[in-house]
């Protein structure tokens, strides 16, 4: 239990410039699974994993991965935003790798522990800064044939990051990508495996050298439906209408080709506290075209909500919504924010019991000469 204080920012770090790149602390937590059953860990106080040459994460893929946040809160402790359900999402990409699923209160444990050890990193309250945590899971035993690893090492390791939105939440032009499918509709879309990720970064690439932001996918099969984006969930707000008590409906599609985002999760529970109805159907593209949206935006752990001001597909521009959500973020999406990040800094009550420990996290010094 964290009985007084942590210590606080280092003044190593210009948190007032902070971007989202590596930046050096005190070490990582690593486990190892071996002999059917996980060991008790270590704080290692490196940057550098050593690996086998021969290890299926490095020759197969045979690797997934998590990204969390933790955050210095207004009463001064410091909390992780639901590490239990990244647990639960990482249990599923262990089992679609065909890797030793991490227990959650493992993976729990291990994610405060390396806070814990790191609590100088924790950027300070009212930045707009965090604490980004990297759960990592790979099949490190040696296998030169096409078969599970021996042994498998799980890690975490944090850095602080940036805010993404120093001068405000602004909208971006998105691509939708026509040429390449992210995933099929009965492959590994829904796990968070880093084979998944790769292999988009030649598009994405190339979307930004022309303008855009952020890249949208279509169902592989069709080609017909919203997806989600490259980094992030797809999310839109429809017009408030009388039907819906003057309220919008978020819309949030649900497919088995698409990662079951965590924050996307905490929207679906934020919107309906709000009265609005959650609408989880496939999206048609029509509906973008169509103007069914006043706001769309990609969601994930990093920025929460990037709001989607343009989509252009095959050199056709729809603009989203109004002039006013052309250049800055919309009402509804940032009502969600502001309590999202309320939650998460502490300045709004955690009705959910998402800040975990409730308590705080106490400082360790694993390792430390």
């Amino acid at each position: 239990m964290a009985s007084q204080l942590p210590p606080p920012p280092t003044t190593a770090v210009d948190w007032d410039n902070l971007g989202f790149k590596w930046i050096e602390t005190n070490g990582y937590v690593k486990y190892t699974f071996n002999n059917g059953q996980w060991d008790q860990g270590e704080f290692v106080r490196d940057s550098y994993l050593k690996i086998h040459v021969c290890a299926p994460a490095l020759n197969y893929g045979q690797e997934c991965f998590e990204g969390i946040k933790a955050y210095r809160c207004k009463d001064g402790q410091i909390r992780i935003f639901r590490p239990d359900v990244n647990a639960n999402r990482m249990r599923y990409s262990a089992e679609m790798a065909c890797m030793q699923p991490v227990p959650e209160d493992l993976f729990v444990k291990a994610c405060e522990r390396a806070v814990a050890n790191n609590l100088e990193f924790v950027p300070p309250y009212g930045k707009g800064c965090a604490m980004y945590l990297r759960p990592l899971l790979l099949g490190t035993g040696p296998e030169i044939g096409l078969y599970p690893a021996p042994e498998f090492t799980f890690i975490v390791m944090v850095i602080p990051v940036g805010n993404f939105y120093k001068s405000g939440v602004k909208p971006v032009d998105c691509l939708v990508v026509e040429d390449f499918d992210r995933a099929a509709p009965l492959g590994t879309g829904a796990a968070k495996l880093g084979g998944n990720y790769a292999p988009v970064l030649k598009h994405s690439s190339a979307a930004k050298e022309k303008g855009f932001a952020i890249t949208l996918h279509l169902d592989s099969k069709t080609h017909t439906n919203v997806d989600e984006f490259s980094t992030s969930n797809f999310v839109a707000l429809t017009y408030p209408s009388p039907e819906n008590n003057n309220n919008p409906v978020f819309c949030a599609p649900h497919s088995p080709s698409i990662l079951n985002s965590v924050t996307k999760q905490s929207l679906v529970q934020l919107a309906k506290s709000f009265g609005w109805s959650v609408d989880t159907n496939v999206v048609p593209f029509t509906d973008i075209t169509n103007n069914r949206f006043a706001e769309v935006a990609a969601c994930g752990t990093a920025a929460v909500i990037t709001p989607v001001k343009s989509i252009q597909r095959q050199g056709v521009t729809t603009q989203i919504g109004s002039a006013d959500t052309q250049d800055a973020i919309g009402a509804g999406f940032l009502q969600l924010f502001n309590a999202m990040r309320g939650i998460q800094n502490g300045d709004l009550e955690d009705q959910y019991g998402w800040m975990q420990p409730a308590q705080g996290i106490a400082p360790l010094n694993e390792g430390r000469p």
